[in-house]
């Protein structure tokens, strides 16, 4: 179901141009079952053999569907923006040689390059994870790149279809622009934000914007899927940058372009990192058992728990070994815990090291934890993260661990952790 085919005509070549890559928020490294084909947390965007890219040519007014069956039918690339019964406007595109295109969706039909499903905040769940009803358009977005320096990627709201067609039915927020060009929004729309700085130590989060059909940003409708569209940003674009957040509402993906990426740290550097927090051989305070992080791969998949599995009590920071003493109640998973360092009652939760480098905003050493999950990484890069508004369904904005999707409190995004050394 999942074939590869889609990267094979845009896998790298001897000498390949990397645009940049997509990750999905949520996820630690890989899907929780692994990556398939097209399904995967991360998908990276090289230059293709060939261009596939379109731009806008013709222009048709139409009156009566069969007529725009018709032009429909001619195997172009086209947009239908459907006004009233028998009125509809298409816009036809043609090939454009110098730009490659690339499609996101939760369609697994073969325009799409990179499947997109609902992200499943935790991220212990399986892959199968059943989703009621998925608010991620079959055809979401499209990601435009030019095939020459500086190789800039432009998003656009909606995908060609199998038919290699955009429909924007009746209901859908549509209009005419000034300058006489047709355009319009998803049911649920794109949502953009670029962060203040770039993606570094220093950045700030942006405004959330919504982009168009055509790539023009707006602001924000009143409601996700309001049919009435917010005010157009004429000095803001639709140019992805390091550390761009593009939500689906249902799955949030980070634009990671190749020069942001080297300064990420590898996963040997993160493996490094792990193996000093173990040399120094961290003791829980109590039981004065040794601790130790488990690999990243176990790290990755949320595993069974490991004997020297560090834990830690979130409201102060002091990291333990596991013990059952301290319960306020056997049955909650996160129930309040006293810390027998300090008395300070909390959540008690394992420890895991965020091993999807992409989500790092420096190569600082894992120092923090997020709240309530537990996972670890940098200082600066969870205070980063607990600082950006994410939309959440389709009113709510709120901060969330990138490794695992997980809503971070709202009283303490963060923890500072307190490991105690050996006593020997």
């Amino acid at each position: 179901m999942f074939s590869s085919s889609q990267e094979e005509h845009c896998a790298p070549s001897k000498d390949p141009v990397k645009y940049g890559e997509l990750v999905v928020l949520g996820y630690n490294g890989s899907l929780p079952n692994g990556d398939r084909g097209r399904r995967k947390s991360r998908f990276a965007l090289y230059r293709r053999t060939k261009a596939n890219g379109v731009k806008p040519s013709t222009v048709h007014i139409i009156n009566t569907p069969q007529a725009s069956k018709v032009v429909n039918c001619k195997g172009q690339h086209s947009i239908s923006y459907t006004l009233s019964r028998n009125h509809t406007v298409v816009v036809e595109y043609s090939h454009d040689k110098d730009t490659d295109m690339f499609q996101i969706g939760r369609s697994t039909e073969s325009p799409i390059d990179f499947v997109v499903t609902d992200t499943v905040a935790g991220g212990q769940e399986g892959e199968e994870t059943p989703i009621t009803q998925s608010t991620i358009s079959r055809f979401a977005c499209r990601v435009v790149c030019e095939r020459g320096p500086p190789y800039t990627a432009r998003i656009y709201a909606a995908g060609f279809d199998s038919s290699k067609n955009i429909f924007l039915g009746e209901k859908a927020a549509k209009w005419k622009n000034p300058d006489g060009h047709m355009d319009g929004l998803t049911t649920n729309g794109v949502l953009v934000m670029h962060p203040r700085g770039g993606f570094t130590e220093e950045s700030k989060p942006g405004v959330w914007r919504e982009i168009s059909v055509c790539g023009d940003v707006y602001t924000l409708r009143e409601t996700r899927s309001a049919q009435t569209p917010g005010k157009l940003v004429e000095n803001e674009s639709n140019i992805l940058q390091d550390g761009s957040l593009v939500d689906l509402c249902g799955a949030t993906l980070l634009w990671r372009t190749t020069e942001g990426l080297f300064h990420t740290p590898t996963q040997k550097h993160l493996e490094a990192l792990r193996q000093e927090i173990n040399a120094a051989r961290p003791q829980c305070p109590v039981g004065l058992n040794t601790l130790a992080f488990p690999s990243m791969q176990r790290s990755r998949a949320l595993s069974s728990l490991q004997d020297k599995q560090p834990w830690v009590y979130l409201a102060c920071g002091h990291v333990h070994g596991y013990h059952n003493w301290g319960n306020r109640s056997e049955q909650e998973p996160n129930a309040q815990r006293e810390c027998p360092m300090c008395r300070m009652v909390g959540p008690y939760v394992p420890l895991w090291l965020g091993c999807e480098a992409a989500f790092y905003v420096d190569t600082g050493a894992p120092t923090h934890a997020f709240v309530p999950c537990g996972h670890v990484c940098s200082e600066k890069s969870v205070k980063y993260w607990s600082e950006i508004p994410l939309p959440h369904g389709t009113h709510a904005f709120h901060s969330a661990c990138p490794f695992c999707a997980t809503q971070l409190s709202l009283t303490q995004g963060c923890a500072k952790l307190i490991f105690q050394g050996p006593v020997d």
